[in-house]
């Protein structure tokens, strides 16, 4: 196929399966300029499959990087009351929404973590609501990529930069299944798969997960009336869609002060702008009570100190070693990809459909059922080819759910 064929096929896969765009539906998408071509093909896409409307919420890299390196200081803990009545409304009205992601991870690099720190809290407190909608599954939405140039010479350094580009959508393409004949039918196939992983994961009810691996001794405890979850999802109008593209996970909520012990990263974390690596946390009681990092330490303190549920874990999921996308050998610098490529941990908020009943508690009762909340929500890798996880049963006795980074089951 052509790289313009695939890209067909990819922008076609992200209406039909990631937003399942409905007929009469809103559509808002966030993108950069630089992918200004691609977008046209969704919202093209979109137009066909029914959209009443499509938005598109543009964003410049260079713009992002000539505020944080000279605008003044305090602006940086403000946040449009138009922004933020953008998403809620749209939300409301039952709107798909859909973020194409494509930022360089070093675009903040060497910008105070302060601002960027500042940034994240503001933003963070904005969209509380709207994140609430995203959470619950009320609303359609799904995250994809396409390449920046400078995303692009970071995955590819020796390359130029046209080459770097064109193999990052290559890597892109494969990772989503586009480059297979029907990616629609793929797509079927591999949720029906992570269905049955997390079916299996279901039956079982573990009262906890017990981690180890070099650097890592880790006891996860599950909250009562989990759920693990994994590829496609259903909105409240009963609609499917793919929150992730790639996905290879299938995922639960921790107790919010069921969490023990220490875990080390695997891979780096792309954060703020900023890569943050070699580091490693430390839990009590579920509270992070220490951090060390290589790289990103200063970023990583701050990205903890947001609030108080950003001291805690709000996601546990499983992916394989073997995964296609840890396959590849292509360290993407995106958690897009890379959470799929080893299992992750979360740390910020906990998916409300996680748990039984979910979907339509609020927040006294999520909380009372052991779910934390917070205003951000950020991915980190834990998982390698050394990785063993044990389920801990009722009556406390282990079985194994990953051996050697591979289910065991």
């Amino acid at each position: 196929m052509t790289h313009q064929e695939l890209l067909d096929k990819y922008a076609d896969l992200a209406v039909k399966v990631g937003v399942n765009i409905q007929p009469d539906q809103w559509l808002y998408i966030g993108a950069s300029i630089e992918n200004a071509p691609f977008v046209r093909l969704v919202t093209k896409k979109a137009y066909e499959a029914g959209a009443r409307q499509v938005f598109v919420d543009w964003a410049d890299d260079e713009v992002n990087r000539m505020r944080y390196d000279l605008a003044p200081e305090d602006s940086f803990s403000e946040f449009p009351e138009w922004k933020r009545i953008e998403r809620e409304s749209m939300a409301k009205e039952g709107a798909a929404f859909m973020n194409i992601v494509s930022a360089s991870p070093d675009l903040l690099k060497g910008v105070d973590p302060e601002k960027i720190s500042s940034f994240q809290q503001a933003a963070g407190k904005a969209l509380s609501q709207y994140r609430k909608y995203i959470q619950s599954d009320k609303v359609s939405w799904t995250v994809i990529a396409a390449p920046s140039a400078g995303w692009a010479k970071k995955v590819f350094p020796d390359h130029s930069e046209e080459e770097a580009v064109s193999s990052l959508w290559n890597a892109i393409f494969k990772a989503v299944r586009v480059d297979q004949p029907d990616p629609v039918a793929a797509w079927k196939e591999h949720d029906e798969t992570l269905h049955e992983k997390a079916a299996y994961l279901n039956a079982k009810k573990y009262t906890k997960l017990h981690y180890t691996a070099p650097g890592t001794d880790l006891t996860i405890e599950l909250p009562k009336g989990h759920l693990w979850a994994g590829a496609g999802s259903i909105n409240e109008k009963g609609h499917t869609f793919m929150a992730n593209m790639p996905t290879e996970e299938v995922f639960t909520v921790p107790h919010k002060d069921g969490v023990n012990g220490t875990v080390t990263n695997t891979k780096p974390l792309s954060y703020g702008g900023n890569i943050i690596d070699g580091f490693t946390l430390t839990f009590e009681n579920g509270r992070i009570v220490d951090v060390k990092a290589d790289e990103g330490e200063q970023i990583l303190k701050k990205l903890i100190g947001t609030d108080e549920g950003s001291q805690r874990l709000g996601e546990v999921a499983l992916v394989p070693h073997k995964s296609p996308i840890s396959q590849s050998n292509v360290l993407f610098y995106n958690t897009l990809f890379d959470e799929n490529a080893s299992n992750h941990l979360a740390i910020g908020s906990a998916y409300a459909f996680c748990v039984e009943g979910g979907k339509t508690m609020n927040e006294e009762e999520l909380a009372s059922s052991g779910l934390n909340s917070s205003i951000t929500h950020v991915d980190f890798m834990i998982g390698s080819d050394q990785m063993s996880i044990d389920g801990i049963n009722e009556d406390g006795t282990a079985e194994p759910v990953f051996k050697n980074g591979d289910w065991a089951f």
